[in-house]
């Protein structure tokens, strides 16, 4: 039979209430299982339940956490045949496109899921995740892929938003079809097109100061976005900008600006504020000054994996040509 194992961050899934609202809680196995019980849980894979110490509110998560699951799963990985990472949706998309470019090519599915409600609480959407996810991981037409499962959908991890807040249907990729479709039965739409191959386990360096977003909006200080620009420490740069990448022009003291710290080496990647399309610089004059100043268009590219892109490849300690060209391209089917 195949093993799983499944790795509990903390999040929403396995916390309880107290006087000050729901917090991270230790003992998610034996509360798992007491669950299953009620159900046929002979029916699904033998997995194990590792806890990760300290438990986050996936708010306070920092890429640190991102190397301590990569160590994790590099300790377990010949001895389970699939891996279901239990994570806050706060962050879950940031995270999983994180591990996704992290590890690179997968002979295993590693698939990220979590919970609007608490495993439980009345109406808990927990234990249909869970479930999903168990199955999921070990059925032959799963992708050996980083992606995430919610409410009966599998997403391609690096593709995936939370765009919800209050429903069950938290997550979605806006951009790309789903993996895997769960009702009566499973469907799987198309077969993935990554490569399959031994992971990476790397850690990253880890610098705060590295990536920044700059959003573009109404009424934005110029003197504010010189300062990100011209900050000595930063080292790659996303420029949050309108529809297909227009950014305004500030009679081309913006444009000056992203000149000089692409020439100081930045690396400077324009992704859309819209939650389906791409960027297009050049449609535009606006936009099309961009390319004058060295800004790479991300294509349809999410914000939270553009993060974790830049954190991971400045991580790895690339940059220069290598940089520009990885940021331009697809690594792991992030972008079209």
């Amino acid at each position: 039979m195949p093993r799983v194992l499944m790795l509990y961050t903390g999040g929403t899934i396995g916390m309880q209430p107290s006087p000050h609202g729901y917090v991270p809680c230790a003992g998610l196995a034996e509360r798992l299982t007491a669950h299953l019980a009620l159900s046929n849980a002979d029916r699904l894979p033998s997995f194990d339940v590792l806890e990760m110490r300290p438990l986050i509110d996936s708010a306070e998560l920092m890429p640190d956490a991102w190397n301590r699951l990569v160590a994790q799963l590099e300790s377990h990985w010949q001895a389970y045949d699939g891996f279901v990472v239990l994570h806050g949706t706060d962050t879950m998309a940031y995270s999983v496109a994180a591990l996704s470019f992290m590890l690179g090519a997968l002979n295993k599915p590693v698939i990220f899921t979590g919970a609007q409600i608490p495993l439980g609480e009345l109406r808990s959407d927990a234990l249909n995740n869970l479930v999903s996810a168990l199955q999921l991981v070990v059925h032959p037409a799963t992708p050996c892929e980083v992606s995430l499962v919610f409410h009966d959908r599998l997403l391609r991890g690096n593709r995936a938003r939370k765009v919800r807040t209050q429903g069950l249907d938290a997550f979605d990729s806006p951009n790309f079809p789903w993996l895997a479709e769960l009702g009566i039965g499973m469907t799987f739409p198309q077969p993935s097109a990554l490569l399959s191959g031994l992971p990476n386990f790397a850690p990253i360096e880890v610098d705060d100061e590295a990536v920044a977003i700059l959003p573009l909006h109404p009424g934005m200080s110029l003197r504010r976005a010189k300062l990100l620009l011209a900050d000595e420490r930063l080292k790659g740069l996303i420029l949050h900008s309108y529809g297909v990448g227009n950014p305004p022009s500030f009679e081309g003291e913006l444009l000056k600006a992203l000149t000089a710290a692409n020439e100081r080496g930045v690396a400077l990647l324009n992704v859309t504020q819209c939650a389906q399309g791409e960027v297009v610089q050049g449609a535009y004059a606006t936009g099309a000054a961009l390319n004058q100043a060295g800004v790479i268009a991300g294509g349809d590219i999410t914000l939270e994996a553009a993060v974790a892109k830049l954190t991971v490849l400045l991580g790895r300690g690339i940059s220069g040509p290598a940089l520009r060209k990885a940021l331009g391209g697809s690594l792991r089917g992030e972008c079209s």
